[in-house]
């Protein structure tokens, strides 16, 4: 059992010094106290095995505490009994003779001893009342430290890192307590069981995957954050009438397609960057091109391993505690951690055919798109961005191997002038014909109302397709642009507000110095399960299409002419801020991978799916332990402890 909880490292340092000082009154006890030194030397802690259960080389701040009070009064204790016994001095037969009628030798001895016994049982519990006043003080300390118990199970809990406290937004840095790498689910049910059963109401527990979150939604102040990374990672596979692999939530899913692609099988559902966590996208939806077809990853999951806010591991499906099952699939880390998922997959096709067109009306595009989703049959993937400048058109070529003849006119500042791209990808199996699906694309492209000539194809394998994004990401760390401010907004948009929601966002950036990537294109409702905590626009329309719109804006604050400085971000923020509270209050739209300010904004953003969210969250996780970096139930406000209603 180890538990390393590393914030006083004053206190750690003292505490290695008493037991420096301890091993020398061991070694010299044999002089200092003669032949019964072994009956005082067991007041005295064993140095490097401070408190069972403790790292052998590390002292945790609190325990490194009460052994300087133990060592200081085992030590002070010690030296006060080396102090010889005074011994009478009879010097002669007459002398004797004149304390006959006196206490004898032993009784001198005695009274003495008991003396001394006495003065030392009151040393005692003088040492006694300092430490339970220091561990008193310990326990109100404002220092970010947890007072952890002796017997924890066998945790390994760590100190706090910088990448515990970050994530792909750099916008927030929350430092959490500890860190814990599970090796298994039964590490992570033990600190939950733990946590639910304790006192320690202000400590709250946070899994983190691959660290993308945008607000510090992976993030616990003074907490403890889970590193899903470290639990085994090795997937299972079966291959038949519905093929699936078992997989850890803490896995990637470019290692989940890496390792089915060699068994001819590939997830249906993907997300665009793939160096995600399977638990961390299900725990929000996992959307892109291909969602208009087989809906998004929270869609394609048969069974779920969860370990809930009360520690308990549970197995779930849409058959077996379902309620958990949708809870959890889009739930903001709210209800459980994901340690295993089965996720469906589907025959991988050999290549892909990829097209772009671009537009320079909004509508054109707009209707192209959802012409396009509207063949599922014929087309496998759609998507469509913003062409604001010359670097988002550069940048947005990267990864697309064809030979691109757009050179439009942007405009002047005054008057920008905008385009727009639709990209969509048909699938080529090896047993496909290749002319057959350069026929198909003739007879979509036929239906499309693309700016003329401006249609581009290439056939890539169906690898470098689905991780196109990585090319993208080499690009910017390259130029230093990777590690930089992410103040991104994606917002689920009604189909009926689409272009309302278009001269929202116009008007709130300068199309001539944004740096990033717009991102518009169709999704359709009737691939999503409402049952999941997914939170959709509720229009009352029958429109089945939604738009998704990402604006995915980075912020250099070390660019030498127009570095973004912290007052920069900060007006970024609220323009954002401003464009999510119109659209939702004007536009009837939702923030996905959502980020509010207060727990009222959740409310609202909820809707009237508050109460079941609520609900949810009294049930598995009624001491609000889990997900703090969302803020949708700070632990300290009405009532820490939930009950399920």
């Amino acid at each position: 059992m180890e538990v390393a909880l590393c914030r006083h490292e004053s206190l750690t340092t003292i505490g290695n010094g008493m037991m420096r000082m301890v091993s020398v009154l061991r070694l010299l006890s044999p002089i200092l106290l003669g032949p019964n030194h072994s009956v005082w030397l067991s007041i005295l802690p064993i140095p490097g095995e401070p408190c069972r259960g403790m790292h052998s080389s590390k002292l945790s701040s609190f325990s490194a505490l009460i052994y300087i009070v133990q060592s200081f009064s085992a030590s002070f204790y010690l030296l006060f009994l080396m102090k010889p016994l005074s011994k009478p001095h009879i010097s002669s037969s007459a002398d004797r003779v004149q304390n006959t009628h006196c206490v004898d030798t032993p009784s001198i001895f005695l009274q003495e001893a008991t003396g001394r016994i006495t003065q030392t049982m009151e040393i005692a519990m003088v040492c006694t009342r300092v430490i339970l006043l220091i561990l008193i003080l310990s326990l109100c300390s404002p220092y970010k430290f947890i007072q952890s118990p002796m017997d924890f199970g066998p945790l390994n809990l760590l100190p706090t890192t910088t990448t515990a406290s970050s994530d792909f937004g750099r916008i927030l840095f929350h430092s959490p307590s500890a860190v814990l790498k599970p090796q298994s689910t039964r590490d992570i049910s033990l600190l939950l069981s733990f946590l639910s059963a304790s006192s320690l109401d202000k400590v709250t527990v946070a899994a983190r995957g691959a660290g993308h979150s945008i607000h510090g939604q992976a993030q616990a102040l003074d907490g403890i954050v889970v590193e899903m990374s470290s639990l085994p990672s090795a997937i299972e596979f079966y291959k038949g009438d519905v093929s699936y692999a078992d997989v850890s939530g803490g896995a990637l899913w470019i290692e989940l397609l890496e390792q089915s692609l060699k068994l001819g099988l590939a997830p249906r559902s993907l997300t665009d960057y793939l160096y995600l966590t399977i638990g961390g996208t299900l725990s929000n939806a996992g959307i892109s091109g291909q969602t208009f077809k087989h809906g998004p990853q929270i869609s394609n999951v048969l069974q779920l391993e969860v370990v809930t806010g009360r520690g308990e591991i549970v197995t779930c499906s849409l058959t077996k505690d379902e309620e958990l099952f949708n809870a959890v699939l889009g739930g903001l880390g709210q209800f459980g951690i994901i340690t295993r998922a089965r996720i469906l997959l589907q025959e991988a096709p050999h290549k892909v055919k990829w097209v772009r067109a671009f537009y320079d009306d909004f509508g054109a595009f707009t209707k192209d798109q959802e012409l396009l989703v509207s063949m599922p049959d014929s087309v496998d993937y759609v998507e469509g961005f913003i062409v604001l400048n010359e670097r988002s058109l550069h940048s947005s070529s990267i990864a697309f191997p064809a030979n691109v003849d757009f050179n439009p006119d942007f405009g002047a500042m005054s008057s920008p002038k905008i385009y727009y791209c639709v990209e969509f990808a048909v699938h080529v199996h090896q047993t496909t014909n290749t002319n057959a699906v350069e026929h198909a694309v003739r007879v979509i492209s036929g239906q499309m109302s693309h700016v003329a000539s401006q249609l581009y194809s290439v056939e890539v394998s169906y690898f470098d397709f689905l991780n196109r994004v990585r090319m993208e990401e080499m690009s910017l760390r390259s130029s230093g642009l990777w590690e930089v401010h992410h103040p991104w907004l994606n917002m689920f948009v009604p189909k009926a507000g689409i272009n309302g929601f278009r001269d929202l966002l116009m008007d709130s950036i300068s199309p001539d110095n944004f740096e990033g990537l717009i991102l518009i294109y169709p999704l359709l409702r009737h691939k999503w399960d409402t049952n999941t905590s997914v939170v959709l626009p509720e229009t009352g329309s029958t429109d089945q299409a939604m738009y998704v719109v990402g604006i995915l804006r980075s912020a250099n604050p070390n660019h030498p002419v127009d570095g973004c400085s912290h007052r920069c971000l900060r007006e970024l923020l609220l323009r954002h801020r401003h464009v999510a509270d119109a659209a939702a209050g004007g536009l009837g739209a939702k923030q996905y991978l959502a980020h509010h300010p207060t727990p009222g904004g959740w409310r609202r953003h909820f809707g009237r799916r508050w109460e079941r969210f609520a609900e949810r969250k009294a049930r598995f996780d009624p001491q609000r332990i889990l997900g703090p970096g969302q803020g949708i139930f700070p632990k300290g406000s009405n009532g820490a402890r939930m009950q399920p209603s």
